[in-house]
């Protein structure tokens, strides 16, 4: 593949999905600038992956190649830390965006205090719940994508989301 080729086909395949990919990490990682690092060493395994990319759901696999690349990044950088998560900046805006009634500053206050609360109760989920969460609700894979990304079947992640909801809804329960 030419490098004009290929840097169209990386334009094509990994550039729309990089707010997600850089999320993910986020997520993560546990702060943006870890983030960035774990984004841009994903991107150059995926720009050296284009080739072999066969197509189907190129979000999902750049997220996965993020996932890998995180954990890996993890692993070399902080192997005994407990994975924290950023702020839900993101889910402001996109609340924002949901929001069908005048914005009031009741209203705004409200949704802020709620997506701290979020924020809160996502961060006291175990890993692998937290991890389901934030692929399925926040970047809106498929189960049949997040199972294949993780490597578990199916039910795994049905079970584990299911799960994850269910202490979500107890924590933030106990909070009001």
């Amino acid at each position: 593949m030419s490098d004009k080729a290929s840097a169209e086909r990386f334009g094509e395949v990994v550039l729309p999905h990089l707010a997600d990919a850089l999320a993910l990490a986020r997520w993560l990682t546990g702060n943006v600038d870890d983030a960035e690092d774990v984004v841009q060493e994903a991107c150059l395994k995926a720009h050296k992956g284009l080739a072999s990319y066969a197509g189907g759901n190129a979000r999902a696999w750049l997220l996965t190649i993020v996932r890998n690349e995180s954990y890996a990044w993890l692993a070399r950088n902080h192997p005994r830390r407990i994975v924290a998560i950023g702020d839900l900046a993101d889910l402001d805006a996109l609340g924002a965006c949901a929001e069908t009634g005048a914005d009031t500053p009741e209203a705004t206050l409200i949704a802020k205090a709620d997506a701290a609360a979020l924020e809160a109760a996502v961060t006291l989920l175990p890993h692998p719940f937290r991890e389901v969460v934030v692929l399925r609700d926040i970047n809106d894979l498929s189960y049949r994508e997040i199972a294949a990304m993780l490597h578990v079947p199916l039910g795994t992640v049905m079970s584990r989301l299911s799960r994850a909801r269910r202490l979500l809804i107890s924590e933030l329960g106990n909070n009001r």
